[in-house]
C-alpha cells in the first residue's frame, strides 16, 4: 500500500494538469505552424495530426490563435485544405453518379424563383446565377446536385440518400465542420470568395476543376455570383 496525504495528491495531480496543460500548447502551436505551411507553401506535413487537433480541439484551437494574432479563420482553412489534400485522389478516382454536389442558397440572384422542398432548393436553370451553370454540368457529368440554405438539409441529404463522395462550396467555417460531419465519404471543398447571407462568389472555374471537367486554357476569371451584371449571368 501506498500511503499518501491529500496534500501530496493535489499536488501530484496538478503536476500532471500543467504538464497536460504545456503539451496541449505545444499541440496547438505545432498544429499552427503545420497549418500555416500548408496554406502559404502547399505542403502537407503530419496530416492525421492536423485533423486531430482540428476536430477534438476545434473551440480552443481558435481562441488560441485569436490570442496569438491570427484571424481565427484559419483553423476552418486548415482543416479544408487538410481534407481536400487527404481525399483528392479517392474523389477523383470516384465515378460522378456516386458522387453529390452540394451548393449555398446565398450564390442565387436576386430575382431567383427556384422554389424550397425538402431536398433543398429547386433550380428552375434560368441563368441567372452561376448555380444554373454548376447544377447543368454536375448533372450532365452524372452528379446529384443539391441546393441548400442551411446545415439541416445536409443531414436529410445524408440519410435519403447514397453516395461514396461530397463536393461542397460554403465559406470556410461551414465548409470545416460539414467536412468533419461527412468525414466518411470522400470530402472535397471550394471556399466562397466572398462570405454572406446574400450576393456571394465562388471560384466557377475551381468547383469545375475538382469536378473534373476539362477546361483548357481558357481565360481564367475571378469568381461568379448572383451578381445583376450581364457578364456574370451564367458566365465563367
Amino acid at each position: 500500500m501506498i500511503n499518501m496525504t491529500i496534500a501530496e495528491f493535489y499536488q501530484i495531480f496538478g503536476q500532471v494538469v500543467f504538464a497536460a496543460g504545456i503539451l496541449l500548447l505545444i499541440l496547438l502551436s505545432v498544429t499552427l505552424i503545420l497549418g500555416r505551411m500548408l496554406i502559404e507553401k502547399d505542403r502537407l506535413v503530419f496530416p492525421k495530426l492536423l485533423l486531430f487537433t482540428i476536430d477534438v480541439f476545434y473551440g480552443l484551437f481558435k481562441k488560441f490563435s485569436e490570442n496569438l494574432g491570427v484571424d481565427a479563420k484559419i483553423v476552418d482553412q486548415i482543416g479544408v485544405e487538410v481534407r481536400n489534400k487527404v481525399n483528392e485522389k479517392i474523389f477523383r478516382k470516384t465515378k460522378p453518379k456516386d458522387k453529390i454536389l452540394v451548393l449555398p442558397h446565398c450564390l442565387r440572384h436576386k430575382d431567383c424563383e427556384a422554389t424550397l422542398e425538402s431536398s433543398g432548393l429547386v433550380c428552375k436553370s434560368c441563368n441567372l446565377c452561376v448555380i444554373g451553370v454548376l447544377k447543368d454540368k454536375g448533372e450532365e457529368m452524372g452528379y446529384e446536385v443539391f441546393i441548400i440554405p442551411g446545415s439541416t438539409f445536409l443531414k436529410k441529404i445524408v440519410e435519403k440518400n447514397r453516395f461514396k463522395a461530397v463536393l461542397g462550396v460554403a465559406c470556410y467555417q461551414d465548409l470545416n465542420l460539414s467536412m468533419m460531419k461527412l468525414s466518411k465519404f470522400s470530402c472535397q471543398g471550394v471556399p466562397l470568395l466572398k462570405d454572406g447571407c446574400v450576393n456571394t462568389k465562388v471560384d466557377a472555374r475551381m468547383v469545375l476543376e475538382k469536378m473534373g471537367v476539362e477546361l483548357g486554357n481558357s481565360p481564367k476569371k475571378s469568381g461568379s455570383s448572383c451578381s445583376n451584371e450581364p457578364e456574370h449571368r451564367g458566365s465563367l
